[in-house]
């Protein structure tokens, strides 16, 4: 083990103890690693081996007790989440160079803390590890933890107190490296903590989540008894640490450029759920956009819908009315970057959600024009066959004969169809549009996201939207959109329950969790849409369906 050395450090009346590690001649500039033990009996005793082995790899380092931990002065009672966060600035700032970068890892209770701290620290975090994490609700954050049946207990035991956490909203915004550990067994942080957390994390972040099948939550002790798990977690977190966790995905790019270009700038495009987007500014003053898939779900199908986009990008490339990217190179199964990644052109205009009035007709009417352009490819080789996103068995959702009314009508079997080219996740988030909104000036210019590119009813494309539509702009507009679609000349669509099935087939795949979709639009400026206005549109439009077509 590294040597590690005490240091005390006096805090708001506390004196809190702790260890630090690491060369003092070192290399300046080279980042300082923080550990933060978890609550209860927690302490920075069991995290001494992770810190000798982040020092063995040239890091600066420390782990300290909080006030009432260990063997810090203070009453457990009396520390807060408020509390711990001010403790970890002011051991920061008395033992850190101000120039050093930060290397945040926190276990349990102190997931919150590392988040508190990524918030106040902005880019001076080059990383984060988060371990059986937990997170909680705003109101939570003052209150004394108190003896465990006081009212910071009575706030974090309400379930789904976590859910706005404010935490989830700073990881949510973070863009440097992070490493998730999740225990095989945890009886402590609900896995649904656990993935909102992974939500969180993989929307900007160079996220890896590091599973453990035979680990419980008490991760400090697992690292300090299994020597394997705790290298495999330091080498992750240091991973590209110099890039924020893009060193292999940067050399990928430089390599596909022309020759002589080079990124200049990134910035993140919002609105997207799937997958990480890019903007990358060259140093000519052109643009490219790098999708990368981060999140674990999306990560393991990467190379499929990568694949399948790059076909679909080049099939559309020589098609005139159906403005696609174009593509630059792909490499869907990761053999060269940190994550699946395709890299394409920059089309021009830009996503726009907040339309209204005149303007919102007008979109209106070019989405559905622009649908029914797409419908018209006929390709040499057919994409694969659609995949339905729920099922009767699948759904889940808030309960009550309305809901049970829309399961029934899809418990049948999937109505007779004649295929068409369809894109599968059409809808305004995906549509670039350019111009001043005003008559024949403002017009489509780029459709994008062709990963589920597939061969199916006409109908499945036009629901999809139509969803899109009505949690967006409202239910009537929803209804109303397979109309315009037909108005314009698209193909022909189901009659009557037919067509009901399709669509209640897409606006019930939103039913357990219409709120999701709260974030993206949020980015791209929609604050009104909450989950608690997105759940009560999705139930509107559903009950207008049921009125419509059964």
């Amino acid at each position: 083990m590294s040597e590690l050395l005490p240091f005390s450090c006096d805090f708001d009346g506390e004196l809190l103890s702790g260890v630090y590690g690491g060369d003092p001649g070192g290399d300046p500039g080279a980042a300082t690693v923080v550990l933060l033990h978890g609550a209860g009996n927690g302490s920075k005793e069991r995290l001494l081996p992770l810190l000798a082995e982040f020092v063995a790899r040239g890091c600066q380092g420390l782990a300290f007790d909080f006030s009432g931990h260990g063997e810090s002065t203070g009453a457990l009672g009396e520390l807060s989440l408020r509390r711990r966060f001010e403790q970890a600035v002011g051991v920061i700032g008395a033992r850190v160079p101000v120039d050093s970068p930060l290397v945040l890892v926190g276990f349990s209770m102190s997931g919150q803390t590392v988040a508190d701290l990524a918030g106040h620290y902005g880019e001076r975090v080059a990383a984060l590890g988060l371990c059986a994490p937990a997170v909680y609700g705003g109101e939570a954050w003052d209150v004394p933890f108190g003896d465990g049946d006081g009212r910071f207990s009575e706030l974090i035991r309400t379930p789904g107190s976590w859910r706005g956490a404010p935490a989830l909203e700073v990881l949510r915004a973070y863009d440097g490296r992070a490493v998730l550990v999740v225990p095989g067994a945890d009886h402590v942080i609900p896995a649904e903590v656990t993935d909102a957390v992974t939500e969180s994390l993989a929307a900007r972040a160079q996220f890896t989540r590091l599973e453990l099948p035979d680990a419980d939550h008490f991760l400090g002790l697992r690292f300090r008894d299994h020597a394997d798990d705790r290298r495999e977690f330091v080498d992750a977190v240091l991973t590209g640490l110099g890039d924020r966790g893009w060193t292999a995905t940067r050399a990928w790019v430089a390599k596909q450029l022309p020759e002589g270009a080079a990124v200049r700038d990134s910035r993140t495009l919002y609105g997207g759920w799937s997958s990480q987007m890019r903007q990358l500014t060259l140093d000519d003053g052109g643009g490219v956009v790098l999708r990368s898939f981060v999140k674990p779900f999306f990560r393991h199908h990467g190379p499929g819908l990568l694949a399948r986009e790059a076909d679909v990008l080049t099939l559309l490339a020589a098609r005139e009315g159906v403005p696609a990217p174009r593509l630059i190179a792909v490499d869907a199964d990761a053999e060269h970057c940190d994550h699946p990644s395709l890299l394409m052109s920059l089309l021009p205009g830009r996503v726009q959600v907040d339309a209204s009035g005149e303007d919102l007709e007008r979109r209106l009417e070019l989405l559905a024009g622009q649908l029914v352009r797409i419908h018209e490819v006929v390709p040499e080789k057919l994409p694969r066959d659609y995949q339905a996103w729920t099922s009767p068995e699948r759904v889940r959702t808030p309960g009550g004969a309305l809901w049970e009314r829309a399961v029934e009508v899809i418990r049948r079997a999937a109505p007779a169809y004649e295929g068409c080219f369809l894109h599968r996740d059409f809808h305004p988030g995906n549509v670039l549009f350019e111009g001043e909104g005003e008559g024949d000036e403002l017009r489509v210019s780029g459709v994008v996201d062709w990963v589920e590119t597939s061969w199916g009813p006409a109908d499945l494309d036009v629901a999809h939207c139509s969803t899109a539509v009505a949690l967006l702009y409202g239910v009537e507009y929803g209804l109303g959109f397979g109309e315009r679609y037909a108005a314009l000349g698209g193909r022909r669509l189901a009659d009557g329950r037919e067509h009901l099935y399709w669509r209640l087939l897409d606006a019930l795949g939103y039913a357990a969790d219409a709120g999701k979709l709260a974030g993206p639009w949020r980015e791209l400026g929609r604050g009104d849409l909450t989950a608690g206005v997105l759940g009560g549109r999705l139930r509107e439009y559903v009950g207008g369906l049921l009125e419509r077509y059964a």
